[in-house]
């Protein structure tokens, strides 16, 4: 059972959740404090952050292809 809460698919899933989130936080962000340019710089760097960690999960998770 622990093994299941620390691994590989569990955490894609939790990053893409996250970055989910974090679309939802801009977008309702940049509506409502469009002039926030501080946060909105923090929050995007985060945000891609999150896909650079889900890409690399993905790659661990599908082996590639034969050539």
């Amino acid at each position: 059972m622990d093994d299941n809460l620390h691994s590989l698919p569990r955490r894609l899933i939790e990053l893409r959740i996250e970055h989910a989130d974090l679309d939802d936080l801009i977008d309702r962000a940049t509506a409502e404090r469009p002039g926030d340019e501080l946060t909105m710089r923090r929050l995007k760097k985060r945000r891609l952050a999150l896909r650079d960690m889900i890409a690399r999960l993905e790659a661990q998770l599908e082996p590639p292809e034969p050539a």
